[in-house]
């Protein structure tokens, strides 16, 4: 028999997480046990969907995989949003758009295009995305260019900020009609996500359960980012730009890739580029109203880095998906960005 790991080996970690918070283990030692232990619940998130999009279709199948593949990283941003980390937030944010559209998609070129000469998807769904995200970019520069402006005060400032976050949802919104109501031929997709494993009422409760768990897995990760970055030396800029996002992201981030290897682009690219969609144009604007809810009030008012870096992001991508088709260079040449960014966040 051969040893093949698996990624639910690594549930282990989740009661040793609470072993430690209860006990009050060293705050390095939960924050990093808590983020592995977070991979596994996420992919058992990945798979119930999996599961549940097999039975609604291709369209509706992809939209669920995109929503609740950023359930994990919703849950931790409301909990770092309850402990007034808004910065954190916000890093994670931009950590997501562009982790989602330079790492996962490079990776999928990359693995997907290496034994081929070209991979081929579909333009529509791509280009879509890419304009949306374009969209996000004006949402974070009219904000930051008002807040230098001499009219910008307080109250304004938080007016602008959930002003930009109605359009965006509003946007979003007009996305999903646009693709499933009036031009849902234009995004009709061959894939197959084949039979499902699962019963639905199993899939529902794998669903709810791991979803509990990351929420608990989540509180004790932001309970001791504090303590962490003291220690360890690393900036929260760079915590909520590059870590948070993995550690929320992983599972989605692998079925992108596997896909992009079985040459299966569209699902791919719907991923990794609608996940970064949904990030921009629904998550961040709820976010916003979250913190209105909770007493934390965040702004859209984001730093010059983070924009910049979200800006070069959505223009490499348009580039790219402009002609429907991919190769493994294209790919390095994503991962090559990503890494440039997160050398440079390192240092903030």
């Amino acid at each position: 028999m051969k040893f093949r790991p698996k990624l639910e080996w690594l549930l282990v970690f989740v009661p040793v997480a609470i072993v430690l918070e209860l006990t009050h283990g060293p705050a390095v030692a939960i924050f990093a046990l808590s983020a592995v232990a977070i991979l596994p619940l996420a992919g058992i998130i990945g798979h119930a969907t999996e599961d549940l999009a097999a039975r609604s279709g291709p369209q509706v199948g992809g939209l669920l995989n995109a929503t609740f593949g950023n359930v994990t990283e919703l849950i931790i941003a409301f909990f770092l949003i309850l402990k007034d980390e808004i910065e954190v937030v916000k890093a994670s944010i931009t950590g997501s758009i562009i982790g989602n559209v330079l790492i996962v998609l490079g990776l999928s070129f990359l693995i997907g295009g290496w034994k081929r000469e070209e991979q081929h998807f579909g333009r529509a769904s791509a280009t879509l995305h890419s304009a949306s995200l374009v969209i996000a970019v004006v949402a974070l520069l009219m904000p930051a260019l008002f807040h230098l402006s001499p009219e910008a005060t307080g109250f304004r400032e938080e007016a602008v900020s959930v002003g930009v976050a109605i359009v965006l949802i509003s946007v979003y919104v007009l996305s999903l009609v646009f693709s499933f109501v009036t031009h849902r031929k234009l995004f009709r997709s061959t894939f197959d996500h084949g039979e499902p494993k699962w019963s639905v009422g199993r899939a529902m409760g794998m669903l709810a359960g791991a979803t509990v768990f990351v929420a608990l897995m989540s509180e004790f990760l932001v309970g001791a980012l504090e303590e962490t970055v003291e220690e360890v030396g690393l900036s929260k800029l760079f915590v909520g730009l590059i870590i948070v996002p993995l550690v929320g992201n992983a599972a989605e981030h692998s079925s992108a890739i596997f896909l992009a290897a079985k040459d299966k682009m569209d699902v791919s690219i719907e991923i990794a580029i609608g996940s970064s969609t949904q990030i921009a144009l629904f998550i961040a604007p709820m976010l916003v109203f979250i913190s209105l809810a909770v007493g934390h009030p965040m702004d859209f008012i984001f730093s010059g880095i983070e924009i910049a870096a979200v800006a070069f992001s959505s223009a490499i991508l348009g580039f790219i998906v402009l002609d429907g088709r991919s190769n493994w260079f294209e790919g390095a040449q994503l991962v090559a960005a990503y890494l440039i960014m997160a050398v440079s966040f390192f240092f903030l």
